[in-house]
């Protein structure tokens, strides 16, 4: 009688970071620049279609890659950082450190790579810092006691920095977190970038 294989684990989905005020700011410069190049598109006369049209091309893939774009996705596995115009995977076991001094930054296989869409305000820390630090005074409580943990405390980056380190404590040694980094071009927002351009390039060259 054969014995059946054990259960498998069950799969979570991944868990997502990105800035909601990049969302909000690429949505209302992707409307504000659409209206704009649309208006001179549709009303414009001579050349100021074209130069419109160009403007499209070039700044739309700009505002999607720093708005939009960003954002870092975690699982039990790996980690998945997209920033503007590369695409980095790294399983745990090949992470060395996540941390959040000025910016949010992996390291992995002997180099550094920013997460973008995990921003840092060093006014937010400080006011979170000066804010705990006035309640304990009040209510004598420590800053390592456990009646007031520390994530707390802590700014919304460093907060997302506490999370992930501790995916990665968790599961850097499970079998299917081993790996090397892969790291890849951004293409469908470095073409329609270049090809805005050479468009630029063009139109300003034969004016």
């Amino acid at each position: 009688m054969t014995t059946p294989p054990p259960p498998a684990e069950p799969v979570y989905a991944d868990r997502t970071y990105r800035s909601p005020a990049a969302l909000v700011a690429g949505v209302l410069l992707l409307a504000l620049l659409g209206w704009l190049c649309g208006d001179a598109i549709v009303r414009g006369t001579g050349r100021a279609p074209w130069f419109a049209g160009a403007s499209l091309l070039l700044g739309v893939p700009l505002i999607v890659a720093f708005t939009l774009r960003p954002v870092v996705f975690a699982n039990d596995d790996r980690l998945r950082v997209r920033n503007p115009f590369r695409l980095i995977v790294a399983p745990w076991g090949a992470v060395d450190a996540l941390r959040a001094a000025y910016s949010a930054e992996l390291l992995a296989g002997g180099k550094k790579y920013q997460l973008w869409s995990v921003p840092v305000s060093l006014r937010q820390r400080k006011r979170a810092n000066r804010t705990f630090s006035r309640r304990d005074a009040i209510t004598g409580t420590s800053a390592g006691s456990a009646a007031a943990p520390r994530e707390d405390r802590r700014a919304t980056a460093d907060r997302t920095i506490a999370e992930l380190n501790e995916l990665h404590e968790r599961n850097a040694g499970r079998p299917s977190a081993q790996g090397g980094i892969t790291v890849r071009w951004a293409y469908e927002i470095l073409v329609p970038l270049a090809a805005g351009v050479v468009m630029f390039v063009v139109l300003l060259a034969t004016g």
